[in-house]
């Protein structure tokens, strides 16, 4: 048992300066791209933000009335779905 704590007390260091090394590129990355997207909309943005809903609501009635819905591709009916979320 003694030896086993031993030689993890050895090797602690350099896995964890490892670890570190391997996840500060990664981190910097998620860091760029989340203070971009996570950013809350500007009150110029809000009107077109909601006319986009506005949009994409009334596409998807007519869609739903006319039946048309039923002729979409995989690609189409997927980036209504990203876009409606």
């Amino acid at each position: 048992m003694a030896k086993l704590i031993r030689i993890f007390t050895e090797t602690a260091p350099s896995m964890v300066a490892a670890a570190v090394t391997y996840s500060k590129p990664r981190l910097a990355t998620f860091w760029h791209y989340a203070k971009v997207e996570l950013v809350p909309p500007t009150p110029g943005e809000i009107p077109t933000a909601i006319q986009s809903v506005k949009k994409i609501i009334q596409s998807a009635k007519t869609k739903t009335k006319t039946g048309s819905f039923k002729h979409l591709t995989v690609e189409e009916s997927s980036t209504w779905e990203v876009e409606a979320r």
